[in-house]
């Protein structure tokens, strides 16, 4: 059965210009161990907007080829993308749908609703390894799933990530976010301490509603002092940075060496002996990151987390354990709202795409390749 679909794609040219356009596939028949899904519902993630729309400008929109959009790449930020200069790519993470065709060895998933991650989810059909979709509780919805791997297995990484290294408790940025708040939700059911810096009292509230007891606003003017406050209540020694550039991993690190030089007994020039880790899994400010070492001590770390070199490290026992949690509290701790929900034509609608684009807390978008 081969069926003919449509598929978003992003292309960056050697002179810069990277456009963004719908494109007609073809989508053959499933190999033996393979499945062909009907995409009924993919988030717009923020993993997902960096391939999407990568270094572009976006203020330099305008209209493409073949009706899809254009940007302009400074020239400063080429070399970062050199890579993937020439490649029409496909976008989209994760997504769900129905199997419309499976291989013979996997017969038994045609019909079902699926959840499955491995890109190039947004378009109508995706032909897919049986083993990266993940059948749906029944009474589930597409809309329940699309959103089943890349923030509920990065909120379980980080715990599991702490765990593993010997830290008890957490500090976590940009925490009102779907992410956020299912972390929230995972450390309260595990006992695990979680400090939660957001940036309004609006987003405050929301992790209130959700038993959050330790949060802290870094638009506050004593942001350091409540900050110390909190990290000397909790013990917390390991972060997790959505936001990536600027200061705030910096002032992150110097309160946690506050809340540990409290208990010294004598000074030591060197600072405290708490090992301080800090990881930087997002990119919501793009500037570059500041670290101020003298003001946090000798015994700190800093690095990037990713999902998915995670996941490799991790082992197969703890992710399958990681999904089973997944699948058994998906319309639960794994719970996503989405704000509004978009045809694929319309991620392309320039409006829409701004908004989107902007990545804010409490705005969560779903491409749903059903409406048009």
């Amino acid at each position: 059965m081969t069926l003919t679909g449509r598929e978003l794609r992003s292309t960056l040219a050697e002179d810069g210009i990277l456009t963004i356009s719908l494109e007609n596939v073809v989508v053959g028949d499933p190999g033996d161990d393979e499945v062909v899904v009907r995409v009924e519902a993919a988030p717009i993630n923020p993993s997902d907007l960096g391939l999407l729309l990568g270094p572009a400008d976006i203020s330099s929109l305008t209209s493409g080829a073949g009706g899809g959009i254009a940007f302009t790449v400074p020239q400063g930020r080429l070399a970062g993308a050199i890579g993937r200069l020439g490649q029409s790519m496909a976008v989209g993470n994760e997504g769900a749908g129905t199997v419309v065709a499976a291989g013979r060895n996997v017969s038994h998933l045609e019909g079902e609703r699926v959840g499955m991650i491995g890109g190039a989810m947004y378009a109508d059909y995706r032909r897919i390894a049986a083993r990266d979709v993940i059948p749906l509780p029944e009474g589930a919805s597409a809309a329940d799933g699309a959103s089943m791997f890349v923030n509920p297995l990065t909120a379980l990484g980080f715990v599991e990530t702490a765990r593993s290294e010997g830290h008890k408790a957490i500090v976590h940025t940009a925490a009102a976010s779907n992410l956020g708040q299912m972390l929230q939700k995972i450390c309260l059911a595990d006992g695990v301490p979680l400090v939660n810096i957001v940036r309004s009292e609006e987003q405050a509230q929301i992790l209130r509603e959700i038993g959050a007891t330790h949060i802290v606003n870094s638009k506050e003017h004593d942001f350091i002092a409540q900050l110390t406050d909190a990290l000397e209540q909790t013990g917390a020694t390991i972060a997790f940075d959505a936001v990536g550039g600027g200061t705030l991993g910096n002032d992150i690190l110097q309160a946690m060496e506050r809340a540990a030089t409290r208990t010294m007994s004598e000074y030591s020039r060197y600072g405290s002996d708490t090992f301080k880790q800090l990881y930087i899994y997002g990119a919501l400010d793009t500037a570059p990151t500041v670290l101020d070492r003298v003001s946090f001590g000798f015994q700190w770390g800093t690095g990037g987390w990713l999902l998915f070199p995670f996941l490799r490290k991790a082992g197969q026992d703890v992710v399958a354990r990681m999904r089973a949690r997944v699948v058994d509290e998906l319309t639960t701790t794994f719970a996503s709202r989405y704000t509004k929900v978009i045809g694929l034509a319309q991620a392309l609608e320039p409006d829409i795409l701004r908004t989107y684009e902007r990545k804010a807390t409490g705005e969560k978008f779903l491409i749903d390749p059903t409406l048009g």
